[in-house]
């Protein structure tokens, strides 16, 4: 059997088994650079991005942005605005994607999808963070009660009425409790800033 159908082979079932991949993880599996060029030359795979690819006719997903963030910056975790859409409690949809990196952490240069970097210092960086498969991809996010706190935390990157009206939603539909809520902004340097709304929205 030629080559090339071995490798084309290969490239079918690493694409069966992950949605979205990079070209260096392709690589490494044995799949030459003219094995990837001639797959979307052929319509069998979609250059998404610079060296990132999915099966043409893999089904896309609302979070597929996610996906590829999570995929070219590794290191970074969905946070602020995005983290909060992603867990349904809030209806605005930012224009870039809000991606945590550490204070030291390279920043990264996409093409697309459009970013906006937050950059945290190490005691919240790791903190809160949970794990959803998107579009077949491990994408690191920020839970509710962590996100929640990085909002009030931070007035003058996001708007105190969005954390606000987040917080309300977050009790509302019993995504996170109170005291989760509560703990996390101790831990995370919020909870002045956040107990009186938290107290006002849970007396009585």
């Amino acid at each position: 059997m030629p080559i090339s159908m071995t490798q084309r082979d290969t490239l079918r079932a690493l694409f069966d088994a992950h949605p979205m991949l990079r070209a260096r993880e392709l690589r490494a599996a044995g799949v030459a650079p003219e094995t990837i060029a001639r797959a979307v030359d052929d319509g069998d795979i979609d250059r998404i991005a610079r060296g990132l690819y999915q099966l043409h006719d893999a089904p896309i997903d609302t979070d597929q942005g996610l996906a590829e963030i999570a995929k070219r910056i590794p290191r970074g975790v969905i946070a602020m605005v995005s983290a909060l859409a992603f867990h349904g409690l809030t209806d605005q949809m930012p224009r870039r994607a809000w991606v945590a990196i550490g204070t030291s952490d390279w920043t990264p240069a996409l093409d697309y999808p459009p970013v906006r970097i937050v950059r945290l210092a190490d005691k919240y960086l790791r903190q809160g963070i949970e794990h959803h498969k998107v579009a077949g991809v491990d994408v690191p996010v920020y839970s509710v009660p962590k996100t929640l706190a990085d909002l009030f935390r931070n007035p003058r990157l996001v708007d105190r009425s969005v954390a606000v009206e987040g917080l309300r939603a977050a009790l509302d539909q019993r995504k996170a409790s109170p005291g989760a809520i509560a703990e996390a902004a101790v831990a995370g340097g919020a909870w002045k800033r956040m107990q009186p709304y938290l107290e006002a929205l849970t007396s009585g």
